[in-house]
């Protein structure tokens, strides 16, 4: 299957520069691939605004020699996605992305492109954008998109951001305890706990774990399994 990924867990660690974990896998993807200009889909960054994120994210990439144009500044996005060399989708609020994804007519557009041979780069929502569906997303549902069907761009769901366990003194449900939620009603797919500071790089019908941190591997019936960085993971697509 003629596709190229990077799904990034999170942009920014604790304490560090936007972007700045990731940078050198990013710089890499752009390397290999020949970009030189992005698409941007700032549509998850509700806070923020679509001009001040389209700017934060071009300033990190300008320092890779890499241009951005952002969707929303186009007066017609879907053609500006069947024109884009690279498509980039930053994170934020997952709801709010696919609504306007969906809304835009940008949701099936890029599918097309990318399994055309588009590179496509997200973090984050970004990256749960890239699932079948938006369901394994941590974010709270500001607005109601048409469905919660996706990219479809990979089989399996990612949760971003997964943490182990609850911060002290919350007694709410864990993240896993919300995965095996999903998995009671959805048993046949599996579900990536992604932690920060660790994305996945497809190329074709080869995936592989990378960054600093282990992955947890759901699947209804399993034990949890945990995956190291620099693991072939490709039986998963």
């Amino acid at each position: 299957m003629n596709r190229h990924l990077l799904l990034i867990s999170n942009s920014t660690n604790a304490g560090e520069a936007y972007l700045a974990w990731p940078k050198k896998d990013i710089e890499d993807f752009f390397r290999k691939f020949g970009v030189r200009k992005v698409l941007f889909v700032p549509y998850a960054g509700v806070a923020s605004g679509y001009d001040a994120y389209a700017r934060k994210a071009g300033d990190v990439f300008a320092s890779m020699g890499v241009e951005l144009e952002s969707v929303h500044a186009s007066d017609y996005p879907v053609t500006a996605v069947q024109k884009a060399e690279c498509i980039v989708v930053g994170g934020g609020n997952t709801f709010h992305l696919v609504h306007e994804m969906q809304r835009t007519g940008i949701m099936e557009a890029i599918r097309e492109k990318v399994f055309q041979g588009c590179p496509y780069m997200g973090w984050s929502a970004g990256s749960n954008v890239a699932c079948p569906t938006m369901k394994t997303t941590n974010d709270m549902p500001i607005i109601q998109p048409e469905s919660f069907n996706t990219l479809g761009l990979v089989p399996f769901q990612i949760n971003p951001h997964y943490l182990d366990a609850n911060p002290a003194g919350h007694g709410g449900e864990t993240r896993e305890d919300r995965i095996r939620e999903f998995m009671v009603v959805n048993p046949d797919v599996y579900v990536l706990g992604l932690r920060e500071a660790t994305s996945l790089y497809v190329d074709g019908d080869k995936m592989e774990l990378k960054g600093s941190r282990k992955m947890r591997l759901f699947k209804a019936g399993e034990e949890v399994r945990e995956i190291e960085p620099g693991t072939d993971v490709s039986f998963l697509l």
